[in-house]
């Protein structure tokens, strides 16, 4: 079984989306959860291999359009740490 674990940042709305392509370009995340200031899910992310690319530029573009009303957020991120439990 390979291992995860979880961390969450606190970004403003003007962040969010350049916070996010900062994640994606880690490579070892695979899920983003966008939580609106009362912790409500705005938006979930699963990041697989195939899925990055194509699919995710119009999910940024949904996120940026969002961010807008948002305010300030929490991102959750679930990461791949790369080894065997």
């Amino acid at each position: 079984m390979t291992g995860t674990y979880k961390e969450e940042f606190r970004v403003k709305s003007e962040q969010l989306v350049q916070k996010i392509k900062m994640l994606i370009q880690e490579g070892n995340v695979r899920k983003i959860i966008v939580k609106g200031k009362e912790g409500n899910i705005i938006m979930s992310l699963p990041l697989t291999i195939g899925v990055i690319g194509a699919v995710i530029a119009p999910m940024l573009a949904a996120i940026g359009a969002a961010a807008a009303l948002i305010g300030e957020c929490t991102i959750a991120v679930e990461r791949h740490n790369g080894k065997e439990e």
